[in-house]
């Protein structure tokens, strides 16, 4: 690339509002980099440049994911498959890009302007390969992005059809040193820049209620769930990991058959191997009888493996024998191996890595867990759906004592719930709403074909709790730094600037309040330690001065009248 061609990407990631924005800036210099290269190859003519994939993946899991395909023509393209997982390893455990020959599983790099020779079909096992070429990629291109501070946290891929080129380095010797310099320039945009916001999307039983918090996650979740490796799940305890367990089943090819759970919170360490992979008659004392175990009974479907950070160090080995062999042996039977035809997603709410390194997990099963981690934050971090599901859950509860009944939830309980924190997330939330509906049923005397929950019966309910009562003020102020965060967002994917001095309005709106509630300016200013403004006879001016703030706060965000109406005409 030349100082022109620079200056103009830099320029153009410089205007990106959104990381897809960036990453779509990214991805169609690199891409135009390979086709140009592919141009004047001996190539040219006989090989595609088909896609680029960036996605963004911390530790703790996936977070972005954006697609640029050159195949599909008009509108957004469509995920429905995943950059590389296998890549994905090689590009953090070598620290460097790669290239790989798909077809012959080869492993290259370039340094100091020489190809080095990784492994030969060391890339990936057959499964990877035929997922490939299954969408004609037989070269694919992968570089690390990284942080400021040198972490990688992401991986930028080109992907070519050639099957000329088997065999051969392709066209990425030539242009390895741009897409690097392309991929170095980007990164920091992409560490830093905001998600485009998410439509909130449909809704359905296993998931009745989507916020804009969630949106983007589930977006990603779709595609995670047509996929045939390990999904990891991570979330606090009560989260929803076990739901969205469900979802992705019910969202995959292997839909029609059965989706067993196992939780290893409810079994014995000494029972975890037993009930993995299931028993014969007489293997230990109480086996009464030949009993399968979840491996068995999730035949063709998905098993769900929850607290995996339980499973005992002796079991951890089974199953990583398990997913590295797809095999396994009932306890006590002789008898050849069996085929484990099964997918697998596991939950856990504790950081694996930590427990790796305290020696409590092992690293390898670690490794091969955490191919599509996801990471579902804490109710208090999605408030946008606590009252809608204080609704679904009061509902659900009501039609299974009045098939066809309706609940419904009094006008003022969704401030209420607003302001307690919820530790225990939505377990919590459902033993709340379960409290306030026994109590309304005591008001009503019988469960009606309609029934109101009252903000009484709520209140009373969450007097139960222990350690969820009302927010601290720092937690109200985080939510309204919230709000204001995501206005800046949306004004953002308008292509507006939400100016941060807009913020100062903050002291007038505390001082409007505060003169509402006193009925007393002199009594705000004196609350507040501003008691030689008053004697000054000052503080009616600095009261002017930061309603006028408020006012242009209340522009900015489309208000056609701000509060403080009254006493901005008494300024007047």
């Amino acid at each position: 690339m030349n100082q022109r061609e620079i200056l103009a990407f830099i320029d153009r990631l410089r205007k990106a509002r959104t990381f897809e924005d960036a990453a779509h800036t990214l991805l169609r210099a690199m891409l135009d980099a390979a086709l140009a290269a592919l141009a004047e190859s001996g190539f040219a003519g006989r090989g595609k440049i088909l896609r680029g994939m960036a996605h963004w993946r911390p530790g703790d899991g996936y977070r972005r994911l954006v697609l640029l395909d050159d195949t599909q023509r008009g509108g957004e393209p469509t995920i429905n498959y995943l950059p590389s997982v296998s890549a994905w390893r090689w590009v953090v455990t070598r620290e460097c890009p790669i290239a790989i020959d798909v077809p012959l599983g080869r492993v290259w790099t370039w340094q100091n302007e020489s190809a080095n020779l990784f492994q030969e079909g060391g890339f990936s096992g057959q499964d990877s390969v035929l997922r490939l070429t299954s969408r004609d990629t037989s070269h694919l291109y992968a570089i690390p992005l990284r942080t400021l501070h040198g972490a990688i946290e992401g991986m930028a891929t080109v992907e070519a059809g050639c099957p000329r080129a088997v065999g051969d380095d392709f066209i990425f010797p030539a242009i390895h040193e741009s897409l690097e310099l392309l991929a170095d320039l980007a990164a920091p945009y992409l560490a830093t820049l905001p998600p485009r916001p998410a439509a909130t999307g449909a809704t359905d039983d296993l998931l009745p209620v989507m916020g804009q918090s969630m949106a983007g996650l589930i977006d990603m979740l779709r595609v995670f769930a047509q996929q045939e490796e390990t999904l990891l799940i991570g979330g606090p305890t009560g989260a929803g990991k076990s739901r969205l367990a469900r979802w992705c089943h019910a969202r995959s090819v292997r839909r029609e058959a059965p989706f067993e759970v196992l939780d290893l919170i409810a079994v014995p360490e000494e029972l975890q191997m037993a009930e993995l992979f299931g028993w014969k008659k007489g293997a230990f004392t109480g086996a009464v009888r030949d009993t399968p175990g979840c491996i068995t009974r999730a035949f063709k479907g998905t098993l769900f493996i929850d607290e995996i950070d339980k499973l005992s160090l002796k079991a951890q080995a089974g199953l990583l024998q398990l997913l590295e062999s797809r095999t396994y042996r009932p306890i006590g039977d002789g008898a050849r191996e069996q085929q484990a035809n099964v997918r697998f997603i596991v939950g856990s709410n504790v950081d694996l890595y930590d427990q790796v390194k305290a020696g409590r997990f092992r690293e390898d099963l670690y490794y091969r867990i955490n191919v599509l981690p996801v990471q579902i934050p804490p109710l208090d971090e999605r408030r946008d759906e606590i009252a809608e599901w204080a609704r679904f859950m009061a509902s659900r509860r009501h039609r299974e004592s009045v098939p066809g009944g309706e609940a419904r939830i009094a006008a003022g309980v969704e401030t209420l719930l607003g302001e307690h924190a919820w530790p225990g997330n939505l377990r919590q939330l459902d033993n709340v709403v379960r409290r306030a509906y026994a109590l309304a049923l005591m008001t009503h005397g019988e469960a009606g074909s309609e029934i109101l929950l009252e903000e009484k019966h709520f209140a009373r309910a969450l007097s139960y709790e222990r350690g969820s009562g009302r927010r601290s003020t720092l937690d109200d102020l985080r939510v309204a730094a919230g709000a204001i965060v995501e206005e800046a967002e949306r004004q953002q994917g308008k292509g507006l600037v939400f100016d941060l001095d807009l913020c100062d309005a903050f002291r007038g709106l505390v001082l409007g309040t505060a003169v509402e509630r006193l009925g007393s300016r002199d009594a705000a200013f004196r609350l507040f330690g501003k008691g030689a403004q008053v004697q000054a006879r000052n503080h009616h001016k600095m009261l002017r001065r930061e309603l006028e703030k408020v006012e242009a706060l209340c522009k900015a965000l489309g208000e056609e009248s701000g509060p403080f109406r009254e006493l901005r005409d008494d300024e007047a």
